[in-house]
């Protein structure tokens, strides 16, 4: 298992990836790290892809339980 995993693993029972994308952006615009530009794309891709993911899986997974239950 790679280190990405293991603290991804760890994070997600406590704190969701959006909510960490948020603090860490917000942290490093705050330090001046990042541009208030940058932060706003950044944060924007990420959240959108991940909730695009989200909405692949449920539609998957209401695929395969409606299979099971003869509705599709």
């Amino acid at each position: 298992m790679s280190r990405q995993e293991i603290v991804d693993k760890y994070l997600s029972k406590w704190i969701s990836r959006k909510l960490v994308v948020f603090i860490v952006g917000s942290v490093a615009l705050f330090l001046g790290k990042v541009e208030s530009g940058d932060w706003v794309i950044v944060s924007s891709v990420y959240i959108s892809l991940e909730g695009a993911t989200s909405i692949v899986e449920r539609i998957i997974k209401a695929k395969q339980g409606g299979t099971q239950n003869g509705i599709l």
